[in-house]
């Protein structure tokens, strides 16, 4: 069965490390795609910060 899997940027954790955490787990063979993507966001003070979003699509063992 295909999964997608979501990691997001948020006050606490980098999507980078959950992902990364994540994809230690599987075997190489599982992996079928992984996409990026950022933005940058302001916040109500007037500053800039990039967040990002991994999607990690791999197949599930039955």
């Amino acid at each position: 069965m295909i999964q997608v899997k979501e990691f997001l940027d948020s006050e606490h954790s980098l999507a980078v490390d959950e992902a990364n955490a994540f994809l230690a787990q599987l075997k190489e063979e599982d992996i079928v795609e992984v996409k990026y993507g950022s933005i940058i966001k302001k916040s109500i003070n007037g500053t800039e910060g990039q967040r990002s979003a991994i999607l990690i699509v791999y197949r599930k063992p039955n």
